[in-house]
C-alpha cells in the first residue's frame, strides 16, 4: 500500500501534465486552484494542504474562491491579482512550471529555511522573502523567518529534552510505557 501510494505521485509528476491539469479536461484555470495540489500534498506524511487550508492564506482562499473578482482563475498567474495566495501563486510564481524552484520540502510555511548559516540557506531565504514581498513588506517576511528560526531552535531543544527523559526512564527500568500490573487507560487498554 505504501509503495503504491508513493509511486502514484513520485514517478516524475512534474513531467506529467495531467498531474495538475487533469487528464480529460486540460484547463489551466483548473490547474491554478489550490485543490489540485491537494491531490498529492495531504495526509499524515504530506501535511501541506492541511497547513495551507488552516492558515490565513488558505482561509482567505476558501472564503473567496468562488468570487471571480477575488480569484480570477482564467488569468495567467503572472497576470493574476488574487486577494490571497494560492499554492500555485507562491510556488509557481509568475507561472513558472518548476514548482521545486520555490518549494520548502516537508514543511509548512518555510520551516526548512531555518537559518543554518550556510550561504545556500541565505539565498533560499532571500528568495522566500521576495515571494512574500509580492503582498507583504520585506520586514514582515524577515520577521516571520526570524520567528520560525526561534521556533526551530525551541523545537530542537524540546526534542532533545524528550529523548533525555525517555533515556532516563529506560535506565531506571521504566521502559515499558504501560506495564501489565497498572490499571487500563481510558480506552480499556493495558
Amino acid at each position: 500500500g505504501d509503495t503504491a501510494g508513493c509511486t502514484f505521485c513520485h514517478t516524475s509528476p512534474e513531467e506529467r501534465c495531467s498531474t495538475c491539469h487533469r487528464r480529460h479536461q486540460f484547463n489551466p484555470a483548473v490547474a491554478r486552484k489550490s485543490e489540485q495540489c491537494k491531490t498529492c500534498h495531504w495526509g499524515k506524511d504530506h501535511r501541506d494542504w492541511e497547513a495551507y487550508d488552516i492558515s490565513i492564506h488558505g482561509t482567505v482562499y476558501q472564503v473567496n474562491k468562488w468570487d471571480p473578482t477575488q480569484f480570477d482563475m482564467s488569468k495567467k498567474l503572472a497576470d493574476a491579482d488574487y486577494v490571497g495566495p494560492t499554492c500555485q501563486y507562491c510556488h509557481m510564481r509568475g507561472g513558472h512550471h518548476n514548482v521545486q524552484r520555490l518549494s520548502t520540502v516537508y514543511t509548512s510555511m518555510g520551516m526548512s529555511n531555518a537559518d543554518r548559516g550556510a550561504p545556500l540557506w541565505k539565498e533560499k531565504r532571500d528568495t522566500w522573502v521576495s515571494v512574500c514581498d509580492d503582498c507583504h513588506s520585506p520586514r514582515f517576511a524577515r520577521e516571520n523567518l526570524q520567528a520560525m528560526d526561534e521556533a526551530c531552535k525551541d523545537a530542537g531543544l524540546k526534542y532533545t529534552e524528550t529523548f533525555k527523559v525517555a533515556e532516563n526512564l529506560m535506565l531506571d527500568g521504566m521502559g515499558e510505557p504501560m506495564p501489565k500490573d497498572l490499571a487500563p487507560d481510558w480506552s480499556g487498554q493495558h
